[in-house]
């Protein structure tokens, strides 16, 4: 079994050393290689990536923002969360929130809560082939600071684990990519937390994968960096269904979710590209 870390660097090589030149919308120019797919086996530990550091505590209070169904810059910067400010700024709202993104989508598109609709079936007809929650409504793009990068994700049981597999349209690979693989990682630890299912497997199918031209030498570094032992989640209280008059979606706090044993590689500074 291949670890989170190694399918990682094969995808930082394929782009150092067969991506295409391409422009994007900031200007600083990427490379780029178009649909990729990463796994990672969760009984290999959690997918938080060693050969550099990153920040659980980050990726942890987004995937809650979006579980929780919230728009707002606030609980972001709250917990530490910086990266979504100048997309923020860049879209020029005075509201105080991102628009209709992530958060919103999952738990009202068009009036449909998605995430407790999938619980409800994994608890009534673990079979469906039907249990995905998308992001990407056209409709609400004139509302909200960026279209979705992932899009949408996709939850698979069978002989008693629960595998996830989230595709993602627009891949910052540096930067952007280790935040999803945890965050996607850290929800599929959830989802299961509460069920009979073991966590299995963890799938990304990628779109556009790409560096950005001031990120080469970083990814550079980081590709000959030696992988550590991954680290484990311990989950106290997982995603679920509370009953009642109104049954609502229990979204893990924060000092439900625990990191242990993670011990990386120091971080590799790099500057986030925007437009």
């Amino acid at each position: 079994m291949i670890s989170i870390d190694e399918e990682y660097r094969v995808l930082l090589s394929a782009i150092l050393n067969g991506g295409s030149d391409k422009e994007d919308r900031t200007g600083t120019g990427t490379k780029s290689v178009f649909g990729r797919s990463i796994q990672h086996d969760m009984r290999l530990g959690f997918p938080l990536l060693t050969t550099k550091f990153i920040s659980f505590k980050c990726a942890k209070a987004e995937i809650r923002w979006i579980l929780n169904g919230r728009t707002d810059i606030k609980f972001l910067n709250d917990h530490g969360v910086k990266y979504w400010d100048a997309d923020y700024k860049r879209s020029k709202r005075i509201d105080g929130t991102l628009g209709k993104i992530y958060g919103y989508q999952w738990r009202n598109f068009n009036g449909v809560d998605q995430i407790k609709e999938l619980i409800q079936t994994i608890k009534s007809n673990p079979s469906s082939r039907r249990m995905l929650v998308s992001a990407w409504n056209p409709g609400d793009f004139s509302d909200i600071a960026l279209p979705p990068c992932h899009d949408s994700f996709q939850i698979y049981i069978n002989e008693g684990k629960m595998d996830l597999l989230w595709r993602q349209r627009s891949v910052d690979v540096f930067l952007g990519l280790p935040y999803d693989i945890a965050m996607y990682g850290l929800l599929l630890e959830m989802l299961a937390a509460e069920t009979e299912y073991k966590p299995g497997k963890l799938i990304g199918q990628l779109g556009d994968c790409h560096l950005y031209n001031n990120h080469l030498e970083q990814a550079k570094i980081q590709l000959f960096r030696v992988p550590k032992a991954l680290p484990k989640v311990n989950i106290k209280e997982g995603l679920k269904l509370r009953y009642g008059a109104n049954n609502f979606v229990y979204v893990p706090l924060d000092k439900d979710i625990e990191l242990i044993g993670y011990e990386p590689h120091p971080k590799i500074k790099a500057e986030l590209s925007v437009g």
